[in-house]
């Protein structure tokens, strides 16, 4: 009679009993297959939320939260653009007049020539020639339709992001009026937030393209690489931002005609009343009885008499000195953390905005828009600033469309709405460099 022996590597393996976590058996039957599958798994292994988003009850209702107060704004917004008819007036004319007239020049090929009010780059066309996507509506519906679209897409970007930012920008927006639907700074933004948002998700060639794009529709829209990862990130990035420049100035040159004109306008702009510089002589004339006064020229009121070309020069000065200062940044930053990219983009938007000679009202969409973004990250050092921004642009447009005239004629209420405004911003921008210095360096 033949013994068979025991081998442990033949013997059948007898399936163990689940137990409960105080060691006490646990039916089978209480046991589902995908438990049974992720009890094997290292944790997090099958995590189906999307990379930043938590998916739960609460964040749910803030997004319907969202969407509803995006409704109630901007329809309210739309009200407000269509009367037109509140403080100086004349909101929507930038739109159905003078770009429907940019208009008319681009569907013939060329931009705009010798008009001292065109002083965007080639790129600007593209968004003023999109109406004609909608051809069944007039241009200014069109034009309107197309902002509040790309509204919507920020709003849907920044709440998949966060919903702390989609509220500062779902919100903070109506501060500002009307006015955002009718000028193409919301487009602007939108490609801006879109750059920033993919180089937080690690795309880098994907931000470049989109920087680039902005750069040539509104130049600012570059400074969303400032805070690009040192070493091959700043390169995909800058160098997909170059490529995309160069590409599409040469397509735009071949065919339209005049395409670089706008240098010619823009290097000719004065000291507009509502930047920096402009409050400064409003100062001085209200106290100091500075001789100076205002005209309409290069599409802006401006200031012209005696050191308003001191003024500029000293302006174009402090922008020369900003852009060393984060030169001394990228030089000096050695700590990176996921909200950096953010963070350093909103700051150079806030020192070339307070730094410039023009700061109209629309400008506040663009910090509304950076400063959302910064939110969608915990690890921003910008929460502070962007809380500033906020009462800043709800006084910009107290300044223009609502006090407009007192802000023109230079009395007692325009000059307090313009430091507190412009206060604000200075603010802004120190504390940002200072938080943005202090978390990198």
């Amino acid at each position: 009679m033949k013994t068979h022996r025991f081998h442990p590597r033949r013997a059948a393996r007898a399936p163990r009993t689940p137990r409960s976590p105080n060691g006490s058996p646990r039916a089978l039957s209480n046991l589902s297959p995908l438990s049974t599958l992720t009890s094997h798994l290292p944790m997090g292994t099958l995590d189906l939320t999307p990379p930043g988003v938590i998916d739960t009850s609460a964040e749910r209702r803030s997004r319907v939260a969202l969407g509803i107060v995006w409704a109630l704004t901007r329809t309210g917004m739309l009200v407000l653009l269509l009367q037109d008819s509140l403080g100086v007036r004349g909101v929507a004319r930038e739109v159905y007049v003078l770009y429907h007239w940019w208009y008319g020049h681009l569907t013939q090929g060329s931009f705009p020539v010798d008009d001292v009010t065109w002083q965007y780059p080639p790129g600007a066309g593209l968004v003023f020639l999109s109406p004609a996507l909608l051809p069944w509506l007039t241009y200014f519906q069109a034009f309107v339709v197309l902002t509040l679209l790309a509204d919507a897409a920020v709003s849907v970007a920044l709440a998949r992001a966060g919903t702390q930012g989609a509220w500062v920008w779902v919100a903070g927006l109506p501060l500002l009026l009307h006015v955002p639907l009718a000028r193409y700074d919301v487009q602007v933004t939108a490609i801006a937030v879109f750059a920033l948002l993919a180089l937080g998700a690690g795309r880098s060639r994907v931000a470049g393209v989109l920087a680039g794009l902005g750069a040539m529709v509104k130049v600012w829209p570059a400074l969303t690489l400032a805070g690009a990862g040192r070493g091959r990130t700043t390169r995909e990035a800058c160098f997909a931002a170059a490529v995309t420049v160069v590409a599409l100035l040469a397509v735009l040159s071949l065919g339209f005609s005049h395409s670089l004109d706008f240098l010619r306008q823009q290097g000719s702009r004065g000291v507009q009343i509502e930047s920096l510089g402009g409050t400064a002589l409003a100062l001085a004339h209200a106290i100091a009885d500075w001789p100076g006064s205002v005209a309409y020229r290069y599409g802006a009121f401006e200031y012209v008499g005696p050191y308003v070309s001191t003024v500029a020069r000293l302006q174009l000065l402090l922008t020369l000195a900003a852009l060393c200062w984060l030169v001394w940044w990228r030089m000096r930053a050695w700590r990176w953390n996921p909200a950096v990219p953010f963070d350093a983009a909103l700051c150079a938007v806030l020192l070339f905005t307070v730094t410039s000679r023009v700061i109209s009202p629309q400008y506040m969409v663009w910090l509304l828009g950076l400063a959302a973004v910064c939110l969608t990250s915990r690890h921003t050092s910008q929460r502070t600033v962007a809380l500033l921004i906020l009462p800043a642009a709800g006084l910009s447009a107290l300044a223009y469309p609502v006090l407009y005239e007192e802000v023109l004629t230079g009395s007692a209420l325009g000059c307090a709405v313009m430091v507190a405004r412009n206060g604000l911003l200075l603010a802004a921008a120190l504390l940002s460099c200072r938080r943005l210095w202090i978390t990198t360096t």
